[in-house]
C-alpha cells in the first residue's frame, strides 16, 4: 500500500475519533459536568493521536507540510458532515457542498506540481 494511502486512511480514522471528541459531548454529555466532559474528551483524543502521528509520520515520506495539512483538512470536511447529519442530527446545508468544493481547489492547487 503506497504512503500516501496509508495516510489518507489513519487520517481519516484519526479525524472519526477527533470529531467526536470535539463535538460529541455536545449530545452526548450535555447534562454532565463540564469536566466529565473534558476527560471523556482527552481519552477519545488520545485514540485520534494513535493514528494521527503515524499518518503525519507515513505521509511526510513523499508529502510536504502543506500538502498533509490540506489534506487533513479536507478529510476532516468529509468526516464532519456525516456526523453533524447523521449524529447531531443537523440539517444537511448547501454551504457543505460550497465549503468541499473550495478544500477541493485547496488540494488541486497544493499538488498541482506533482500532477
Amino acid at each position: 500500500m503506497s504512503p500516501l494511502i496509508k495516510t489518507i486512511a489513519l487520517l481519516t480514522c484519526s479525524n472519526i475519533f477527533m470529531t467526536f471528541a470535539w463535538y460529541g459531548h455536545l449530545k452526548e454529555l450535555s447534562n454532565k459536568p463540564l469536566l466529565v466532559a473534558i476527560v471523556i474528551s482527552w481519552g477519545i483524543a488520545f485514540f485520534e493521536y494513535l493514528f494521527r502521528v503515524p499518518a503525519n509520520r507515513i505521509g511526510f515520506q513523499e508529502l510536504s507540510i502543506g500538502q498533509l495539512k490540506v489534506i487533513q483538512e479536507a478529510i476532516t470536511l468529509s468526516v464532519f458532515v456525516p456526523f453533524s447529519v447523521f449524529f447531531m442530527k443537523e440539517p444537511l446545508k448547501l454551504d457543505y457542498l460550497w465549503a468541499g468544493l473550495c478544500l477541493l481547489g485547496a488540494v488541486y492547487f497544493v499538488f498541482r506540481s506533482r500532477l
